[in-house]
């Protein structure tokens, strides 16, 4: 019977934490924020949500009923602790909906919630009045088989795409069984309706500037997430990123007319 105090919690941790979100247009890998024209490709269906500007947070439902409640890099408590981790707020937002979900029983369940809003984090006054809130953006299910690797077996997995994430309608079915708020849904179109240029991204993107989830006068939303629908592919697209990109296009251009 697996048992948490008998596993590696550092290997747990490892198997867990969610990878970096690649830029919808490739990163200029020699000016910082600025992209280039190198869309990411999708095809069939793509499914635009919400980036909510707060901090990831891990949600670790393990098979003997058992949770951890985790950041993006560590572990912050498990179900039972009477002390823990008060980082960025992340357990006092998520605690109780620790005790609400149901284990996958022969899996790691891992749900990847956004907390935001609370007066701990840098963007809060862009979603209320500092009470903390969050929203499910993802989910993956792991084998506890893999805590048997080596911990750099188990970063090399990670980092190559091993984690088994849910596609659209897993992760909508996981949402309401766990009575969790998704990340807000923008829009569904086919991969041939996305704007392939740099302008004509953030041209696409500007319904989207106000964020859907402030509880009082909605601030700015941070950008926007595309997946695809089974999230084989996954994509971000900032609006600081393509703001900070095309204005240096523009400056850029008139030093250049400047000195003609």
């Amino acid at each position: 019977m697996y048992r948490l105090r008998q596993q590696d919690l550092e290997k747990i941790n490892s198997l867990t934490k969610y990878p970096s979100i690649p830029t919808h247009h490739a990163l200029n890998p020699r000016a910082k924020g600025i992209l280039l024209e190198e869309p990411t490709e999708y095809e069939g269906t793509v499914i635009g949500t919400e980036k909510v500007d707060g901090t990831n947070a891990r949600l670790i439902v393990l098979p003997d009923g058992r949770f951890l409640i985790g950041s993006r890099g560590e572990l912050l408590t498990c179900s039972g602790d009477r002390v823990h981790n008060p980082q960025q707020g992340i357990v006092d937002a998520l605690r109780e909906v620790g005790y609400k979900v149901e284990g996958a029983w022969d899996e790691i369940l891992v749900l990847y919630l956004e907390v935001y809003g609370g007066k701990q984090l840098p963007e809060w006054k862009q979603y209320g009045d500092g009470t903390a809130a969050f929203r499910l953006f993802d989910a993956a299910t792991v084998d506890p088989d893999r805590i048997s690797m080596d911990h750099n077996e188990i970063a090399m997995w990670r980092d190559r795409g091993g984690q088994d994430f849910a596609g659209e309608a897993a992760l909508q079915a996981q949402a309401k069984m766990a009575y969790l708020l998704l990340t807000p849904r923008l829009f569904t179109l086919d991969a041939a309706e996305l704007p392939r240029s740099i302008a004509g991204m953030r041209e696409f993107m500007a319904p989207y500037a106000a964020t859907r989830v402030s509880t009082g006068t909605p601030g700015r939303s941070e950008g926007i997430v595309l997946r695809s629908h089974d999230r084989r592919v996954i994509s971000k697209a900032r609006f600081k990123d393509y703001d900070k990109t095309l204005r240096m296009r523009a400056e850029a251009e008139q030093a250049i007319r400047a000195n003609v």
